[in-house]
């Protein structure tokens, strides 16, 4: 029976994907890419030359039927994202849940994700955490951060360069300037960066100093009922 593959790739080196990964996208019928430019610069790295689809979020919402329709029929089908595993800040759910809804096969390979990195090398508890993905663009933002400020979680947030120094201020806002973050960047790149501190102080430092590339920020889970901000409790 046919399946759809939902296929981590590499947030930053090319080296970062599975044998297994490689395997599949190999094997398949096509492959459905978020940006097929992107993408095929893995493709051709790993030797893999399947035929590229572009499936992104301005056109998921006309294709998912007619995908659905080629896996009914036969034809395996993988989906990538630019970066790391479908579905997550990135299309794949309504792709996901058409084919379920179908009774269609979906399989999931694990693999590369931006924020499990970012979060484990952070330094804060990782075994309970909140994963929030991008705020709202304009109107939200500040409404969702405070709706956050007493969570005792891990927080866990996407951000594009652009507007990282603005959301460090806000977040300094809505948190206080004080409550403890890590600003990790170029995640598996030459580049790679982890900041760890205050709010405020992440906030001045990338204000001054720019930024570059893709943004996780972690910020640590606020004080609980002790005072204290929050540990493992595993």
């Amino acid at each position: 029976m046919a399946k759809l593959f939902l296929i981590p790739t590499p947030v930053g080196n090319l080296e970062d994907i599975t044998l297994r990964a490689i395997r599949v996208l190999k094997e398949v019928s096509v492959i459905l890419a978020e940006d097929t430019r992107t993408s095929a610069i893995l493709l051709k790295h790993h030797g893999i030359s399947t035929p590229l689809l572009s499936h992104h979020k301005f056109n998921e919402h006309q294709q998912v039927a007619r995908v659905a329709e080629r896996v009914a029929r036969g034809e395996d089908v993988a989906l990538i994202s630019d970066a790391g595993t479908p579905g997550i800040s990135d299309p794949g759910f309504l792709l996901v849940r058409t084919c379920v809804e179908r009774g269609i096969e979906t399989e999931c390979l694990p693999g590369a994700t931006a924020f499990v990195p970012a979060l484990v090398n952070s330094s804060f508890p990782c075994d309970r955490f909140c994963f929030e993905g991008f705020l709202p663009q304009k109107k939200g933002r500040q409404k969702k951060l405070l709706a956050l400020a007493g969570e005792e979680r891990t927080l866990v947030f996407y951000e594009s360069p652009f507007r990282l120094v603005k959301a460090l201020e806000q977040m300094a806002e809505s948190f206080g300037a004080r409550r403890r973050a890590c600003v990790a960047r170029e995640i598996s790149k030459i580049h790679e960066e982890y900041r760890r501190g205050p709010l405020g102080e992440l906030a001045d430092h990338f204000r001054a100093n720019g930024v570059k590339g893709e943004v996780v920020i972690i910020v640590e889970g606020a004080a609980g009922k002790d005072g204290t901000c929050s540990r493992s409790t595993s």
